[in-house]
């Protein structure tokens, strides 16, 4: 019998997906399909407490602020509340996870930068009170709440080397912050400090320290004698997951960034808002072949998972995750692995060395924690995979019925 392979057509190591709980070896993974069906995403708490952990110490003064978009999961958000980490919230749906499960308001941010009043007046009614803002209109949606809320202003800096540059649609110029600030003031509006994201998944932490020398700047510069000086940087995210084997280690990639956060004055306090990096590693997909058919000189795989549903984040963040097909055999070919939709855009992989698959066959995906059930549709109303948790904690009530308690 042939070792399972990955999408390089090298031997892979089964146990990369494999929690202590399920026994090891790739009968596990046939029974959880056995008992619960297919496709699956398998939630391993305990990694989530593995990156967090790692990430705290990698920078040991900043505030971590769990990104609660990348996996809006009440184990992660429970798991993470044991932790001692914050949540950054976007959204009323967000706040209403949060309230499910009692987490104090005073341990959250708001960072979209574009509010409805309906959303502000909700994050207040809840709790939260700092809240992010870009552009003069925001601004001015804040005075009716001006002796409530304390806001961030966002400073934009390109960055095309990051897997998705989120500097496009968010964010105001570095020279715009003086006028901001100066129609703040004249609002009666605290600006307490200012924000930055770098982008999703990047390459390394340069432009991560380039801002924060920036934004040092910028604080030092602006309100040097103000009655309320800029006290806070929210530094964002973009810590990077090892998808392919390229990105370098976590201390080592955050060493620039603790040298650029020296130099800020000691009065200002550092906030992060990381996503993918505490999820990613966190979830594996179970997927099944559900059909199979020679199309010319390749084989194709028909999946009961695809790019709609939890390998969205192929369209949405042009990610390609990890493949390790668990029962293929033979001599190893061209191969496609197509998603279960109508739709030819449906397609998970193509020209993929792996031996022959049969109809029941599975192929697992790990590092599928982050923007993937987040982004899952339900297009040709097929249903989104079944979340399956490992290690949740003893306090948490699971009531979702696409959620099973494993350990």
């Amino acid at each position: 019998m042939n070792h399972p392979s990955d999408q390089s057509g090298q031997p892979a190591d089964s146990s990369l997906a494999v929690h202590p709980a399920l026994g090891g070896g790739q009968t596990d993974w046939h029974a959880l399909v056995a008992q619960y069906g297919s496709p699956l995403l398998v939630l391993d708490c305990d990694i989530i407490r593995r990156q967090y952990r790692k990430l705290a110490q990698a920078l040991p003064e900043v505030s971590l602020y769990y990104a609660i978009k990348a996996l809006p999961n009440k184990g992660v958000i429970a798991t993470l509340e044991e932790e001692g980490c914050g949540f950054d919230i976007a959204t009323n749906g967000e706040i209403a996870m949060l309230e499910q499960l009692f987490i104090e308001p005073r341990r959250t941010i708001h960072t979209h930068p574009i509010k409805r009043d309906i959303d502000i007046r909700t994050a207040l009614r809840y709790g939260c009170t700092t809240f992010v803002v870009d552009n003069i209109d925001e601004l001015d949606k804040f005075v009716p709440y001006r002796h409530r809320a304390a806001l961030l202003v966002r400073v934009s800096f390109p960055n095309p080397s990051a897997r998705v540059d989120l500097s496009r649609k968010f964010g105001c110029a570095a020279d715009e912050i003086p006028a901001l600030l100066a129609a703040a003031d004249a609002r009666g509006i605290h600006v307490k400090g200012l924000s930055f994201h770098v982008g999703s998944q990047v390459a390394d932490a340069s432009m991560h320290a380039h801002a924060i020398h920036r934004c040092r700047d910028l604080i030092t510069a602006t309100r040097p004698d103000a009655v309320a000086p800029l006290s806070v940087l929210d530094i964002g995210g973009g810590f990077p997951v090892n998808y392919d084997g390229s990105v370098e280690d976590m201390d080592a990639f955050c060493g620039p960034i603790r040298d650029a956060l020296n130099e800020l004055p000691a009065s200002v306090r550092v906030l992060a808002e990381p996503g993918r990096y505490i999820a990613a590693p966190a979830m594996t997909c179970i997927t099944s072949v559900v059909g199979r058919a020679q199309r010319g000189a390749r084989m194709w795989y028909y999946l009961d998972d695809g790019v709609y549903n939890s390998f969205s984040g192929q369209i949405y963040d042009h990610t390609r995750y990890p493949l390790i097909a668990l029962d293929a055999q033979g001599e190893e070919r061209p191969s496609v692995l197509a998603g279960p939709t109508c739709d030819s855009v449906d397609v998970i992989a193509e020209d993929i060395m792996l031996g022959e698959m049969a109809i029941g066959d599975l192929i697992l995906a790990p590092m599928m924690g982050a923007y993937t059930a987040a982004t899952a549709t339900t297009f040709n109303s097929l249903p989104r995979a079944r979340i399956l948790t490992l290690a949740a904690p003893a306090s948490l009530a699971i009531e979702d019925s696409n959620v099973v308690r494993l350990a």
